[in-house]
């Protein structure tokens, strides 16, 4: 089919309905950059907690960061505070013993979301992960975001930027949806775990009443009810989108409805930008992500990649009113396995914050990839390529995950 049959076939082609996303207003946005902006509001409301904190990661690390936290938190449970604590155990799977046991002495509780870690099992459910990012204090202010605990700066020589991140620090009413999400999800792993005596019912008066005027919608991802919410947002705001499309994800790999919408959208004349990890962090999925650059680019989309260090961000920005920040990737593992956190925000302002910091970052840190450059790869980079995505494709279908049709 020649390109310009590909394109009008495209600027004809409808996105099948998606779930209804649900917005409410009365909510204050704060877009925090980075961990060295986040870790210094987190603390300060850690610090101020005076009857309960959740706090849901995927990295813990034993780093300055990580030990500032946990020093937080053992203060806040020696004064009575209800610190419950969630990791992933896998991604927090070294939480040092003696952190374990100071915050335990303390008083403050800590879970290990999935610790059975088998990798020769069989048992596809090892790979649901804890992913999302999620923080709530006295029910009265959250923070959602892809910022793990662990510092920005990259240990070694390297002399890399810091990592290339963004979290929201959210007011209003929907933290009676927040706190619901961090409250069952803490609950349900207490009685796997059988610590019953941990598992009941949270019963902190919530602050609901509107703190701004920021229009928002929290969605999770589970294997339950709530699969596909966040990709269905992503897919409405596509569908509207009428001006330009900015989209900063460090794992790209999204499914055929998603990559379709995005063509379709360049295709009828709205400015498609995304800015990806240009530093090799998760080698298969890195050069898989390329597979789609030709396609992508031959659509009139905009492709750069990020240099300066190593970018971690989940955020995009649609037509400078509607925004996102969270923990969801655009790849597999999110979109199909983990348990992951954004907000959504209708806000003029807050995405034209987010808007402007993207495009600094293109400015000055990325670089553009060109439809010619694509095509003058040599056969050693089209082989590493194809060789990873062809990989991708025999991992999914042997877990048994994505369909038929993800990566077609």
């Amino acid at each position: 089919m020649s390109r310009q049959a590909t394109l009008q076939r495209l600027r004809h082609w409808r996105i099948p309905p998606p779930i209804k996303v649900h917005y409410a207003g009365g909510h204050r946005v704060r877009l925090l950059y980075n961990g060295a902006d986040f870790f210094a509001v987190l603390l300060a409301e850690i610090e101020m907690a005076r009857v309960e904190i959740f706090l849901e990661t995927y990295l813990f690390e034993q780093d300055d960061i990580g030990e500032r936290v946990v020093t937080a938190l053992e203060a806040a449970a020696l004064r009575g505070v209800n610190v419950k604590l969630q990791i992933d155990g896998f991604g927090a799977r070294a939480f040092p013993d003696l952190w374990q046991q100071r915050l335990a002495a303390a008083g403050a509780w800590l879970l290990f979301f999935r610790p059975d870690i088998r990798p020769l099992s069989l048992n596809h459910s090892r790979l649901r992960r804890l992913h999302r990012k999620l923080a709530i204090v006295d029910g009265r202010v959250a923070f959602v975001g892809g910022i793990n605990i662990l510092t920005d700066q990259e240990p070694g020589p390297l002399r890399l930027a810091p990592r290339y991140d963004y979290a929201f620090r959210v007011e209003g009413p929907l933290l009676a949806q927040m706190h619901a999400a961090a409250d069952r999800l803490w609950r349900h792993t207490a009685w796997v775990q059988l610590q019953r005596e941990w598992a009941a019912k949270s019963r902190v008066p919530l602050q609901l009443a509107a703190s701004g005027s920021a229009v928002a919608s929290f969605a999770i991802r589970d294997n339950l009810r709530h699969r596909h919410d966040i990709e269905h947002a992503y897919l409405q705001a596509i569908r509207r989108a009428r001006r330009e499309i900015i989209i900063a994800n460090a794992y790209f790999l999204p499914g055929y409805r998603f990559r379709h919408a995005l063509r379709a959208a360049a295709a009828r004349g709205v400015t498609v930008v995304l800015v990806l990890q240009g530093q090799v962090d998760h080698f298969l999925l890195h050069w898989a992500t390329r597979a789609y650059y030709r396609r992508f680019l031959k659509s009139g989309m905009e492709i750069y990649e990020y240099r300066a260090g190593f970018m971690h961000a989940k955020a995009a920005v649609i037509d400078g009113e509607w925004a996102t920040v969270g923990s969801s990737n655009l790849d597999p593992f999110s979109l199909l396995l983990a348990r992951e956190a954004n907000l959504f925000v209708h806000d003029a302002e807050v995405a034209e914050e987010l808007r402007a910091d993207i495009q600094r970052h293109i400015a000055r840190n990325s670089r553009r990839v060109s439809l010619e450059q694509v095509t003058r790869v040599g056969w050693w980079w089209r082989s590493l390529v194809w060789g990873c995505f062809g990989a991708v494709r025999v991992v999914m279908g042997l877990t048994g995950y994505g369909g038929r049709r993800y990566l077609e």
